[in-house]
């Protein structure tokens, strides 16, 4: 009956991996995804309520002043496109960098607006990818390797290293080397970035140091229920609501939100936000890497009074039994 259970309980487990990575793309469709309409009132009221028509629910619309200001809400990260309406139609900007199928709903949205206007419609692209990475399939393929590269050090380094000091330096080290390593790729040899390589390295170690240590620390506190946790955590969890294969305005609600606040979508979002939209709100992201960062070490923190508790009340048994006769 006990190996009856076990066969259950992993097939259970293997059901939720599946749902967890196949539900998001599945379920995927826009929902108040923020757009800037430059309009007069009047054409703007017009235009909201052709989308409505086109698509409803799936814009959120904030008004801009001009295209001086959209591009300015794009580039910190208000809004994720922009449509605006001029003596030459309807233009639309949609930033390549905020990801490729926003890109294409801010695409595909001004098309549908301007048919239903009769207005002619220019598309620009104000923030691409680069040229030897015109998709962001770096950015996407990478994010998530630095984001576990964490969880595969934590790992290898519990297997391997004694001392509960030298496995947090050890923790440390590779935090450093490996996120400049891996920057480094991305930067040099596949291109997906074409500047700020401190910056994106920093990013880079910050989100390996916070998984790192998150696991570090919950392996102590709680033994293989630790390692557990933090698989549910970075992979069960963090992994498909990381917004880096599907865009989190896309995931279905609170999900893609809740998914930034995971170390895999906290990595994605800070090298995204360092790399094509200089650093704007980079600080969300920081602040969510340093907080798991914190929560390992606290947890790693408590493992270890707790053990000291374990071995002074384990000294304390054997001083009190009786010494044999001799």
């Amino acid at each position: 009956m006990r190996i009856l259970g076990v066969i259950v309980l992993l097939g259970l487990i293997l059901i939720a991996f599946l749902v967890a990575f196949a539900l998001p793309g599945l379920r995927a469709e826009p929902t108040d995804v923020p757009v800037a309409l430059v309009a007069p009132d009047a054409v703007a009221a017009q235009l909201e309520a052709a989308a409505e028509d086109a698509a409803p629910g799936a814009i959120a619309w904030t008004s801009a002043e001009d295209l001086s200001e959209a591009l300015r809400m794009i580039r910190e990260r208000e809004v994720v496109g922009a449509l605006a309406v001029g003596a030459d139609g309807l233009t639309a900007l949609a930033p390549s960098a905020a990801g490729p199928t926003i890109a294409a709903l801010v695409t595909e949205t001004s098309q549908r607006i301007g048919d239903a206007a009769g207005l002619p419609v220019t598309v620009t692209d104000p923030l691409p990818f680069t040229e030897d990475d015109p998709r962001g399939i770096g950015l996407s393929a990478g994010a998530l390797p630095i984001a576990l590269g964490g969880w595969i050090a934590a790992v290898g380094i519990i297997a391997t290293v004694r001392g509960s000091s030298r496995r947090v330096i050890a923790a440390l080290g590779f935090a450093v080397l490996g996120g400049a390593a891996m920057v480094a790729v991305l930067r040099f040899w596949l291109g997906t970035f074409d500047a700020h390589y401190p910056a994106l390295a920093a990013a880079g170690m910050l989100g390996i140091a916070a998984t790192s240590l998150l696991v570090l620390g919950l392996q102590r506190l709680l033994k293989g229920l630790g390692i557990t946790i933090a698989a549910l955590i970075l992979i069960l969890l963090g992994n498909p609501l990381s917004g880096l294969t599907t865009p989190r305005e896309l995931l279905p609600v609170p999900w893609g939100d809740i998914g930034q606040f995971l170390p895999p979508g906290a990595t994605g979002a800070l090298l995204r936000n360092v790399g094509f939209f200089d650093a704007a709100t980079a600080w969300g992201p920081a602040l969510v890497l340093a907080g798991w960062a914190l929560i390992g070490v606290c947890a790693y923190a408590l493992g270890g009074v707790r053990e000291r508790r374990a071995a002074a009340a384990l000294t304390g048994a054997f001083g009190e039994m009786p010494a044999k006769a001799g």
